[in-house]
């Protein structure tokens, strides 16, 4: 039975959790030696009095005379049964009949998961990247953060393991997950490699190094399944009969033939996104948002989180999450919060500069880091279905003029972003980004009504967090990749409501906003496939 919502202190001592665990059994007249086991399933925090701040425990209990303890426990309302979370495959490949192997197009989270499910219920996947693998895709790279030299087929964006992998690597989301395919997500991610905390803490997390060496080990795992990975494989073209996929034409002029395919290739893959458009595949604008990185020193946002606590090694670095409603009817709000981390390049296109955040397992860097970004809608860049990608593009282009035309990026100093005038000296915050930045006006690369929004926003934020709108924090643009411009829309059965067998999915498609929940996407989309193989 699961037991939620015990409270501990910060400091409690190592038998606190079985002492309250009896004492709850205790209420409903169980005796403390009917307790055979326990094991914590989830462990938060409550920091909203920073001089008190708890732990709040969800445990998995084993009880002698388990329908006896039941019926006593039946009508608390913090007990209820542990649920079934292992995985349960929807088919087999002996159930399957086709003619040729699915193919899965790119290796982010959402594609690795696709084709990891794919090959766990033995139907061979082919797993098509442009990028390269993750290792060489690290060191191009940093080619770009150490000397300004963009590769635009092997990135931030491109390669193995995707965008997520120079992310913070954080594996949590709010989207439902009533079949319980995240824990799924987070069992594969221990078995290559990931501490088992992620299993168990609130807001679990990664960092780059270790997803470097896990990615590489789910490759293994796919391989060793009868699956393949093809680097440096670029898909030019979609071919189709009738409104059914039959085939996939490459770069280098291969064509393969194929009849069910994963499109999972990432919210910046914009010339996918254009050659799905000339092909006549549904796709539509959507709503995605803009802004810039903040950065503040990390000791600042753990002592305005924590109090005395700050520094605790259960409560590690303070994150936070912002949202403010503007005068102007827009929303200004932090995105992909990175405590203890970087601010990096994150381009994929010659002469645009692109911003994102990165934290290490550690997240122990002096900064801490945060886009600060406005919604925008469609009706903000009027035109088809691509016009968000120029409106990105737009901007970008704006950014790396601003930034001196060679990859580093236009900053200011929160105080003059506020007050309307271009920095000119750093304070006391250290810009973490490279290759560098040159301190300019920011408004210059941004449209009006998000300057606007962020100028009213950032004040609304200081009463939040004290210290955030000091003068000295950096503010770095631009930030635009928050999420694709554009939905590669599907139906209830997963696949493209105008192009059988093919299956939009992912952050690229529209349907997921970080690794967890693209992870998620891949294996409902693998899913469908293989039970539309199964028929």
């Amino acid at each position: 039975m699961r037991i939620n919502d015990i409270k501990l202190p910060l400091d409690h001592h190592a038998d606190a959790l079985r002492l309250a665990i009896v004492a709850k059994l205790a209420t409903v007249g169980i005796a403390s030696d009917a307790l055979i086991s326990f094991n914590v399933f989830r462990r938060s925090h409550d920091a909203r009095k920073s001089s008190a701040i708890l732990l709040i425990y969800s445990v998995d209990v084993i009880l002698k005379n388990e329908t006896q303890a039941r019926q006593r426990l039946q009508a608390d309302k913090q007990v209820r049964d542990t649920p079934d979370m292992e995985y349960k495959f929807v088919t087999m490949a002996n159930a399957a009949r086709t003619k040729q192997r699915p193919i899965v197009i790119g290796t982010g989270p959402c594609g690795l998961f696709a084709g990891l499910i794919l090959a766990q219920m033995g139907l061979r996947p082919i797993i098509l990247e442009r990028g390269k693998a993750v290792r060489e895709r690290t060191k191009d790279t940093w080619a770009l953060w150490r000397g300004g030299q963009l590769n635009p087929e092997s990135n931030v964006q491109f390669g193995e393991g995707g965008a997520g992998t120079f992310s913070d690597g954080k594996l949590y989301s709010q989207i439902k997950d009533p079949q319980y395919r995240g824990r799924k997500v987070l069992t594969e991610f221990v078995k290559a490699g990931a501490p088992e905390e992620i299993l168990y803490v609130a807001k679990p997390h990664i960092g780059t190094f270790r997803l470097v060496t896990m990615v590489e080990n789910m490759r293994a795992q796919i391989h060793a399944l009868g699956g393949e990975i093809r680097f440096q494989n670029k898909v030019e073209k979609i071919l189709t009969e009738s409104g059914q996929v039959c085939g996939l034409q490459l770069a280098d002029g291969t064509q393969i033939d194929c009849d069910h395919v994963v499109l999972a290739v990432g919210h910046s893959a914009r010339d996918t996104f254009q050659m799905l458009f000339d092909c006549g595949i549904h796709v539509e604008a959507k709503a995605f948002s803009i802004g810039v990185r903040v950065e503040h020193p990390q000791s600042l946002i753990d002592t305005a989180r924590f109090g005395k606590n700050a520094g605790h090694a259960l409560l590690g670095a303070a994150d936070y999450s912002l949202v403010h409603h503007c005068g102007n009817n827009r929303s200004a709000y932090s995105f992909c919060m990175c405590p203890g981390g970087t601010v990096v390049a994150a381009a994929s296109e010659p002469g645009r500069v692109v911003t994102n955040g990165m934290s290490q397992y550690s997240r122990n860097e002096r900064n801490a880091n945060s886009a600060l970004v406005v919604g925008i809608t469609p009706t903000d860049y009027p035109g088809n279905a691509l016009a968000g990608i120029e409106f990105q593009r737009h901007w970008e282009a704006r950014a790396f003029v601003a930034g001196g035309s060679d990859y580093r990026a236009p900053a200011q100093l929160v105080g003059d972003f506020i007050a309307g005038r271009a920095s000119t000296a750093l304070g006391s915050v250290v810009p973490s980004y490279t290759p560098g930045i040159k301190l300019t006006d920011l408004s210059q690369c941004l449209p009006d009504f998000v300057v606007a929004a962020l100028r009213e926003a950032l004040p609304a934020f200081g009463k939040q967090i004290r210290g955030f709108d000091m003068n000295d924090a950096l503010l770095t643009g631009v930030e635009t990749r928050t999420s694709s411009p554009v939905r590669v829309t599907r139906g209830e059965n997963f696949q493209s409501i105008n192009t059988r067998g093919l299956y939009p999915a992912g952050e690229g498609a529209g349907y997921a906003g970080g690794i967890f929940s693209a992870a998620i996407d891949g294996i409902k989309v693998a899913e469908a496939l293989a039970l539309d193989l199964a028929k």
